[in-house]
């Protein structure tokens, strides 16, 4: 049985010239030979991502969407320094293959890596599995687990060192997502202005240096389909950097709907993190900190971050759509996620808890 992420032809306006494709792989990756098919997992809400069969050979390609972009966005250099540095050192890396960044190969910079196969959880499990209490919760616990070993590798050693500006990341986090978010912002969301002052307001202290992810959830996790406990690899990493690890744990927080929120956050949900079993924020929270040696009195803050950078990220998806950028369907409701990312935002800061 195959649980692979399935694949369909390419969106109108988002083809991949197989011509062009085959021409330069011919030109840098002589090793890889055969006809070239081009499929597109259309799962995806930024960089667009193909399935490139070459032959035998299975690919990935990631290149950037059209339409408004933000500066630091869709940095198809910064991903592939990442993985590249990364892939020998982190399992989880998919082994990279070849970069280009002459937009007149196919109209934007764009790289290749190996293919991992296996099973992604999306919004909910394929009708195929069944993950019972006990193994969820093991599967939570592991997918910390593994996001703890990230943060742990030594960004010098990894010649990584100079991606990201360490000292003052916090303070750059809360001001760059707050002119992002108001340089994207439509008429139809709210202005998101009481919480960017209470985030500034309740700033902590930098909590070290480390290897972040910056969109770690389930859905960019690839697992065993044999043993769907067992973590093959981590996938995306465009906006990767080297910054504030709890920063990074508070992104992820905000993709974590848990069983008793309110209906309209488990509306927006993306991931399973509501099954039976499933570990709550506050659990995750206490099993990273207690591994990572990071106590935390209060992890309110970063989880109230995460909120409003995860309503950025769906806003500038959203600025796409409502500008006419894109004429995908699915970024039509991104305007409501944003709407309830605010309100789940201000509960949490009224209550200082997750």
């Amino acid at each position: 049985m195959s649980f692979d992420d399935p694949t369909r032809p390419p969106r109108p306006g988002e083809e991949v010239d197989a011509g062009r494709l085959a021409e330069y792989l011919r030109s840098v990756r002589p090793d890889i030979t055969g006809p070239v098919e081009i499929a597109q997992f259309p799962s995806g809400h930024s960089n667009l991502t193909y399935l490139v069969k070459v032959g035998g050979d299975e690919l990935v390609l990631r290149r950037p969407p059209a339409g408004k972009k933000p500066r630091s966005g869709h940095d198809m250099h910064r991903e592939w320094v990442m993985i590249s540095a990364l892939h020998g050192h982190f399992p989880y890396v998919p082994e990279p293959v070849a970069y280009c960044e002459d937009p007149s190969v196919l109209g934007a910079p764009f790289f290749l890596m190996r293919r991992i196969r296996g099973l992604i959880l999306r919004r909910d499990l394929p009708p195929e599995l069944h993950l019972d209490p006990n193994a969820m919760r093991t599967l939570c616990e592991r997918l910390i687990d593994v996001h703890r070993e990230l943060h742990s590798l030594d960004c010098h050693e990894l010649g990584l060192g100079g991606m990201g500006r360490p000292e003052g990341y916090v303070e750059r986090q809360i001001a760059g997502w707050s002119r992002r978010y108001r340089e994207a912002r439509t008429p139809d969301v709210p202005d998101f202005e009481e919480v960017m002052a209470w985030l500034e307001a309740n700033r902590p202290p930098e909590r070290g240096a480390a290897v972040i992810h910056n969109d770690y959830r389930f859905d960019n996790v690839v697992l065993d389909p044999d043993d769907p406990l067992r973590i093959l690899g981590v996938l995306d990493w465009e906006m990767a950097t080297v910054g504030d690890p709890l920063m990074d744990l508070g992104a992820s927080l905000a993709y974590w709907v848990q069983r008793d929120d309110p209906p309209e956050l488990h509306a927006i949900r993306l991931v399973p993190t509501h099954l039976p079993g499933a570990l709550t924020r506050r659990e995750v929270v206490e099993r990273y900190t207690r591994a990572a040696d990071l106590p935390v009195d209060d992890f309110t803050f970063y989880y109230v971050y995460g909120l409003f950078r995860l309503a950025g990220i769906a806003q500038q998806i959203y600025y796409r759509y409502y500008h006419g950028q894109t004429r995908d369907g699915r970024f039509a409701r991104m305007g409501r996620a944003v709407h309830v990312l605010e309100a789940t935002a201000r509960r949490a800061m009224a209550r200082r808890s997750l």
